[in-house]
């Protein structure tokens, strides 16, 4: 069959009345979906504005609905009343993805993460753990433990918080070891208040062994042995709290100075703080090289004077208190308002500040009771920072 020009020329003006019918289709098409989609959006973020924030909820849920690709939107406004503290609407938000059938694999593992983060922040940890260990096994398992992790601390369930820790070990999350030490010393207190000394015991044990470069157990051991009645044994155990930690040397000086008098080791404990003073000259340590000393009555004016020495190595208004209190003052009538002032300015110096977060306590503690974090407080008190 030939072909003929005529035919061509005459189907160019159909070709183009059907593509120009096409392209009328897929706008008008178009304009209806722009009118169903963003309405719910613009009515959304209306009630926003207006602090509606039940309707914006439902008019997002609305958008959702009619656009499955919006999932992203939820989470982002989950996230926001989440961190505004409105619990109730962010767990709505995410509870409303994981209802939805057509929500893929992964976006249903984050929701619940998202979801079992809204649990944690609104205190409500049973749900929260049921949350978080429905993610084993998801791209969210690692965030999932360690937020698992802290639900079991915040709840002092020390069991479970060291059954997570190791989990974290074993996945290459780093080490645990001081955390999980921590853990059995708290659970050693419980114990020791229950009137379980011996099971106390063992688990102050097996905490030395889990971290023997950490102070805390052999401290508590310490204690444990001393209440006993077992001063020798309590001093060996601060001894070697002091050789295997000499960085926590300050906190661990009074308790030791308290041991070497009741096991009658005063003149090998004064050996062991002076070479810690020389090293690190802290104010604790001092104190307690001071109250050895002092028992000695020939000893008892020279270890005062080691205040004053003091000042030359670093300035101290604490040490500088503790040495004008024992000093005769010219006008001694003065006295007392001179100390009565030193003693008040001195008090905030004394204390400990986590470097966490910044707060500041009177006496020393493992865990920050501000932003509880483990370790976070140096030995040394503040003004010695």
């Amino acid at each position: 069959m030939d072909f003929d020009p005529i035919l061509a020329l005459l189907g160019l003006p159909l070709a183009f009345v059907l593509g120009w019918l096409a392209s009328r289709f897929d706008l008008r098409q178009l304009r209806l979906d722009n009118r169903q989609a963003p309405k719910a959006y613009f009515k959304g973020l209306n009630f926003l504005l207006n602090e509606q924030q039940d309707q914006a909820i439902d008019a997002f849920i609305e958008a959702v609905q009619n656009d499955p690709d919006t999932s992203d939107l939820h989470f982002a406004l989950g996230n926001l009343f989440r961190r505004r503290g409105e619990y109730e609407r962010a767990v709505r938000v995410h509870q409303h993805l994981l209802s939805r059938g057509d929500l893929g694999q992964d976006e249903r593992h984050r929701a619940q993460h998202a979801l079992a983060l809204d649990y944690l922040k609104a205190g409500l940890l049973d749900r929260a753990e049921e949350a978080l260990l429905a993610l084993e096994g998801t791209r969210f398992e690692a965030e999932a433990r360690l937020a698992l992790l802290a639900n079991y601390e915040r709840s002092r369930d020390w069991a479970g918080a060291a059954r997570v820790a190791r989990l974290l070990e074993g996945s290459d999350q780093g080490s645990f070891s001081i955390r999980r030490a921590h853990y059995l010393c708290e659970q050693a207190a419980e114990q020791k208040s229950g009137g379980t000394a011996e099971q106390a015991h063992a688990l102050l044990q097996e905490a030395i062994a889990t971290a023997p470069e950490a102070a805390r157990a052999r401290m508590a051991l310490a204690e444990l042995q001393s209440g006993a009645g077992d001063s020798q044994r309590a001093w060996d155990t601060l001894r070697q709290a002091l050789e295997q930690c000499p960085a926590a040397a300050p906190l661990i000086a009074p308790t030791l100075a308290q041991a070497a008098v009741a096991a009658d080791r005063v003149e090998p404990t004064l050996g062991l703080l002076e070479d810690c003073y020389a090293t690190t000259p802290a104010l604790d340590v001092l104190d307690a090289i001071v109250t050895l000393q002092s028992r000695d009555a020939t000893r008892h004016a020279s270890a005062r004077e080691r205040y004053a020495l003091h000042l030359e190595k670093e300035p101290s208004l604490v040490a500088a208190a503790k040495w004008i209190a024992g000093e005769v003052l010219s006008k001694e009538q003065f006295h007392p308002h001179v100390q009565r002032a030193l003693d008040h300015a001195v008090k905030p110096l004394s204390r400990y500040r986590c470097m966490a977060c910044g707060f500041e306590a009177t006496r020393y503690f493992w865990q920050c009771p501000g932003c509880q974090a483990w370790d976070s407080y140096p030995a040394r008190r503040i003004e010695e920072l």
